[in-house]
């Protein structure tokens, strides 16, 4: 079992199974959120529990997607797809080791000048 947070302790949540290989998003939304990439790993929706949840606030970011984040500190946390079994996972969230590597980057043509693309087996416009 993992377990994480965000910054202040308002969400709090375990996660009962395997993460998913982390992948880097270089999307312009991801970007505007985060100040830089996203890395993210995720798990089964079944697999995720909250432990705390009241600073928990989620904002539609487009038409297919939300976001999940504190909304108590501001900490980026979740990325869910409408109608998707799984929910992606700020890979910083996750306290202490993760266990997951950076299996690839995607929406590369939308990445910063302000740094390179590193590591990982791959790099896709598109996901």
């Amino acid at each position: 079992m993992k377990t994480g947070s965000c910054l202040c302790g308002a969400v709090s949540f375990e996660v009962h199974g395997a993460l998913r290989p982390i992948l880097a998003c270089h999307c312009i939304q991801c970007r505007k959120q985060t100040g830089n990439y996203m890395s993210a790993t995720a798990c089964g929706d079944d697999e995720l529990k909250f432990t705390r949840q009241d600073g928990l606030k989620w904002f539609r970011s487009s038409d297919i997607a939300q976001r999940g984040f504190c909304k108590e500190c501001g900490s980026v946390l979740f990325w869910k797809r409408d109608g998707s079994d799984d929910t992606s996972i700020c890979a910083g969230a996750i306290d202490g080791d993760t266990g997951a590597y950076l299996e690839g980057h995607i929406y590369c043509e939308s990445a910063g000048d302000y740094y390179a693309i590193a590591g990982g087996a791959y790099r896709k416009n598109e996901w």
